[in-house]
C-alpha cells in the first residue's frame, strides 16, 4: 500500500479516535448519558466511561507518534490491535442493546488495518535485501 494513503488511513482513524475520547473525558458523564446517541453510557460508571474515552485518546496517539518519530514504532501496530478490541467490545455492546453496531465496528476495522498494514510494512523493510 501506497505510504501516503496508510498515512491518511491513520491519521483519519486516530482524529476519529481522539474526538471521541476526548468528548468522552471533557463531557460530564451526566450530560453524556442524556444525549440519546450516547446511550450505551448508561449502564457504565463515570470513571468507566473516562476510562474508555482515555483509551481511545492514547490509541489515537499510538497510531500515529511512535512510527512519525521512529520511537518504538511496534507500538503503532499494538495500539490499531487494542483500538480494534475496543471497537469489538463496543459493537458488542450495542448489539445487546438492539442498536446498531455498525459505527464502531467500522472503526474497529479501520484500526486493526491501519496498525497491521503498518506492521506489515515493518516486516518487508526489515526482510528486504539491502
Amino acid at each position: 500500500m501506497n505510504n501516503k494513503v496508510l498515512w491518511g488511513l491513520q491519521i483519519l482513524t486516530a482524529l476519529a479516535f481522539g474526538g471521541a475520547g476526548g468528548m468522552k473525558l471533557a463531557t460530564p458523564a451526566e450530560q453524556l448519558r442524556a444525549n440519546p446517541q450516547m446511550a450505551w453510557s448508561t449502564e457504565f460508571a463515570d470513571a468507566e466511561i473516562k476510562a474508555i474515552g482515555a483509551a481511545e485518546v492514547l490509541g489515537a496517539v499510538g497510531l500515529i507518534v511512535p512510527v512519525a518519530t521512529g520511537i518504538a514504532p511496534v507500538l503503532t501496530p499494538l495500539a490499531g490491535a487494542g483500538l480494534g478490541v475496543m471497537m469489538g467490545g463496543a459493537a458488542y455492546t450495542h448489539a445487546r442493546r438492539g442498536e446498531s453496531p455498525v459505527a464502531p465496528a467500522v472503526l474497529g476495522v479501520l484500526a486493526l488495518a491501519s496498525g497491521l498494514m503498518r506492521w506489515r510494512q515493518r516486516q518487508t523493510r526489515d526482510v528486504a535485501p539491502a
